[in-house]
């Protein structure tokens, strides 16, 4: 069985949406639990050279439900137009991000097989095939992003293990 363009992209997707709605849930209640401001958190980065909690999660959803735009119409880019926003504005962004990749179908996703994006940087274009653009850039974005706002949630004390990132996982046979 081979996999579809849908359940590559989407599946994958809702997988760490998913995952980073519950991991700053967690992170929230920590907060609630030992009496500090989960907006504290917003700016917190793992090393002063690296972007802050707010970019982290900004790029969940870029590089999930903005990739599905990007297959869409075939052009790419860096996020941009997401404004500043506090913990709760940021959790409420990535609840968003579920719904939206919830109610895509996934025939017009699987549609999109076979087509072309392009990531426009400045004046640099990489050209890919959408599955190669999901598997090889999309893809591993999410997860790096994912995992430093995780990472920046465990920094400051947040009881997360390896289940939450990983989220509800696609098991079966």
């Amino acid at each position: 069985m081979s996999t579809s363009l849908y359940d590559l992209s989407v599946g994958s997707f809702l997988q760490m949406a998913e995952a980073t709605v519950g991991i700053m849930q967690v992170g929230q209640q920590y907060c609630a639990d030992n009496n500090s401001n989960p907006d504290d958190i917003v700016a917190k980065s793992l090393h002063p050279d690296m972007n802050g909690f707010h970019f982290q999660v900004v790029c969940v959803t870029h590089q999930s439900w903005g990739a599905i735009k990007g297959l869409q119409s075939g052009e790419f880019g860096p996020p941009n137009g997401y404004e500043q926003m506090d913990y709760a504005g940021l959790l409420g962004l990535t609840e968003q991000t579920v719904t939206a990749l919830k109610a895509l179908d996934p025939e017009s996703i699987n549609d999109l097989s076979g087509g072309t994006v392009v990531f426009k940087i400045g004046t640099t274009e990489i050209p890919f095939t959408c599955e190669n653009f999901i598997q090889s850039f999309a893809l591993p974005n999410l997860y790096f992003h994912a995992t430093t706002a995780y990472d920046i949630l465990r920094m400051q004390g947040a009881p997360l293990g390896k289940m939450n990132f990983l989220g509800q996982m696609r098991i079966g046979a």
